[in-house]
C-alpha cells in the first residue's frame, strides 16, 4: 500500500475524490452508529438492574428476605468442602431481639445510624486518613445501611463499580425504609460466624439464649465481632475481641437506636 492511501478504499484514479470521501464517512458514521447503540443497550441493562434491585427493596418493606447474596455466597463456599453444610439461620421481629444487642451494634458500628441518610461523612473522611497513614485499609467508615446494602446484593469483592453500586443501594433503601426496618433487616441477615447468620443464631450459638436474652456483656462481645466473625468464632478469647467490648459496653448507654 502506497503512502497516503486509505485502507479498503479504492484508489482507482477513474474514481472521483469526493466519491471516494463520501465511503469513508459513511463507513465511519456506520461504526459511530453501532457504537453508539452498544452503549445505550449497556445503559439500558444497567438501569433495568437498578429497577430489578429497587422492586426488591420495596418487596422487603414488608415481607422479610428468606436469605442474601453474602450468605448464599458462604453457603456455597460451606458446600464446596462439605456438600451437607447449611447455614444457622432464623428470623426473629425486631420486637424479639434485646435493646443489648442494638446499642452494642450502634455503639460498634454506626454511632450516627438514627441521624444520618445513609452515610456517615465525617466517618468516611476519618476512614480515609487513618488508612493513608496505615498505608493499607485498616478502616471503613461503612455506615449499617451501606453494610447492609452489600450484604443484600453485592459480591465480597472490593472494586470501584461495587462501591458504586452500595451507594446506589444505600440510596434506594434509605429512601423506601425506616430506620427501624433497615436495622430490623440488619440484625437478621449480619454474619456471625461459619454459617452462623443473624442475631437469633448468633445468641443461640455462642450463649445457648435467644437474642431477646441477650445480656449488655453478651450483646457487647457479639457486636465486637461483626468486623471479622468467622476469626473471631475461632478465637473466642482474643485480646483484640476483649478489648473491643470493654469499648463498646463503655459506650451502648449513650447508643441511640430506632
Amino acid at each position: 500500500m502506497e503512502s497516503g492511501e486509505t485502507p479498503g478504499v479504492s484508489t482507482n484514479p477513474r474514481i472521483p475524490l469526493r466519491c471516494i470521501r463520501a465511503t469513508v464517512f459513511c463507513r465511519m458514521k456506520k461504526k459511530r452508529s453501532w457504537l453508539w447503540r452498544v452503549f445505550a443497550i449497556a445503559i439500558g441493562l444497567v438501569l433495568l438492574y437498578q429497577v430489578w434491585l429497587f422492586a426488591h427493596i420495596v418487596w422487603w418493606v414488608k415481607f422479610n428476605p428468606s436469605s442474601s447474596a453474602f450468605m448464599d455466597t458462604r453457603l456455597e463456599i460451606m458446600q464446596d468442602k462439605n456438600p451437607d453444610a447449611e447455614l444457622r439461620h432464623k428470623w426473629v421481629p425486631y420486637a424479639r431481639i434485646s435493646n443489648n444487642l442494638k446499642r452494642a451494634l450502634v455503639a460498634a458500628e454506626d454511632a450516627k445510624f438514627v441521624d444520618h441518610e445513609g452515610f456517615d461523612w465525617e466517618g468516611i473522611q476519618k476512614a480515609y486518613e487513618k488508612n493513608l497513614r496505615k498505608g493499607k485499609i485498616v478502616a471503613g467508615g461503612s455506615t449499617i445501611s451501606q453494610q447492609l446494602a452489600k450484604n443484600l446484593f453485592l459480591s465480597t469483592k472490593r472494586t470501584p463499580w461495587r462501591k458504586l453500586e452500595e451507594a446506589a443501594i444505600t440510596v434506594m433503601l434509605e429512601a423506601v425504609m425506616d430506620k427501624r426496618r433497615i436495622f430490623e433487616i440488619y440484625l437478621n441477615v449480619i454474619e456471625w460466624g461459619n454459617g452462623v447468620f443473624g442475631a437469633e443464631a448468633a445468641a443461640r450459638h455462642y450463649y445457648q439464649v435467644s437474642a431477646a436474652q441477650l445480656s449488655a456483656d453478651q450483646a457487647a462481645r457479639l457486636a465486637a465481632m461483626v468486623p471479622n466473625p468467622r476469626y473471631y468464632d475461632k478465637h473466642r478469647e482474643a485480646r483484640g475481641l476483649l478489648l473491643k467490648t470493654n469499648i463498646i459496653l463503655a459506650r451502648m448507654n449513650g447508643a441511640e437506636i430506632p
